[in-house]
């Protein structure tokens, strides 16, 4: 039986057509967030005692990916997010190799905050260039026809710039971490706060391409859906206090009325924004 008829979606970063027709593989490596996956990981796991952990995970994270995308999707163009994975970790490993002590300590300590800014920097810089870093991704998923279309072109440029905003945040808290509290390992600064931004970029680059087009129809006049209520965005992050709350309490256990206040206001924002979803 053939396929059916991959709809179009003049507003979209991802669609489920062209992913179906090569696999569902492939269409997960054509997701930008899997081009940010390694720099997630290492600015969440380096730390005092880990930058070799982290860095060498990165870098092999990038490598299983690049390789990947170049043997699944044999016809897809290098992305500036994959050439930006295999120079920063690579770099990073040789430093660590050839650092002195003194020197790996300051990458145990700061590495993290300098991996956000340098994809704060990509980010930014690529909607400067009037390139950004997810329009390269999302013109392999759409009709090109769509490809300098204003729902389209606006939708790169909110999510790249969102993500841009995550990494910012998340390095400012660890940054605040480091320079002020004197504590790379703090549970708030060092994983929550970014933890949370991270999620929040997560969250908008798959509730706002739908968005982008039930609006993109109803101004061609065109039937199509209501736009996801706002509510619908808030909803994981509503989710992740709760586990956030049960951190506190075991990891924190000096502001344990901050772990239970987390835990019911989680329970019940979870249940109130679900049920105008």
């Amino acid at each position: 039986m053939a396929p059916p008829p991959v709809p179009e979606h003049p507003g979209n970063v991802k669609t489920e057509g062209p992913a179906t027709a090569r696999g569902g593989i492939a269409g997960f490596l054509e997701n930008p967030v899997i081009g940010m996956a390694p720099w997630i990981i290492f600015s969440l796991l380096v730390g005092p005692g880990r930058f070799e952990f982290a860095v060498v995970l990165a870098l092999a994270t990038t490598v299983v990916l690049v390789a990947a995308g170049r043997i699944i999707n044999r016809g897809s163009s290098w992305k500036l997010l994959e050439i930006a994975d295999l120079v920063f970790f690579a770099i990073l490993a040789v430093v660590g190799i050839l650092a002195s002590d003194d020197t790996r300590r300051w990458l145990e300590t700061y590495a993290g905050e300098v991996s956000n800014i340098a994809l704060v920097l990509i980010a930014f810089g690529s909607m400067a260039f009037r390139m950004p870093f997810t329009l390269q991704y999302a013109r392999e998923q759409v009709d090109p026809a769509h490809w300098n279309s204003p729902a389209f072109l606006r939708t790169n440029y909110l999510i790249t710039g969102v993500w841009g905003l995550a990494f910012l945040v998340a390095a400012v808290a660890g940054a605040y971490g480091d320079l002020v509290l004197h504590n790379p390992n703090n549970i708030w600064t060092g994983w929550i706060i970014q933890i949370l931004a991270i999620v929040a970029a997560l969250r908008f680059t798959e509730w706002y391409p739908d968005v982008a087009r039930a609006r993109a129809l109803r101004e061609a006049g065109k039937p199509g859906p209501e736009p996801p209520h706002l509510s619908g965005l808030f909803v994981p992050l509503a989710g992740l206090l709760v586990p956030i709350g049960i951190a506190v309490l075991i990891f924190d256990g000096n502001v344990w009325w901050l772990g239970v206040a987390l835990i019911l206001v989680g329970g019940t924002l979870t249940k109130r924004l679900t049920a105008h979803d």
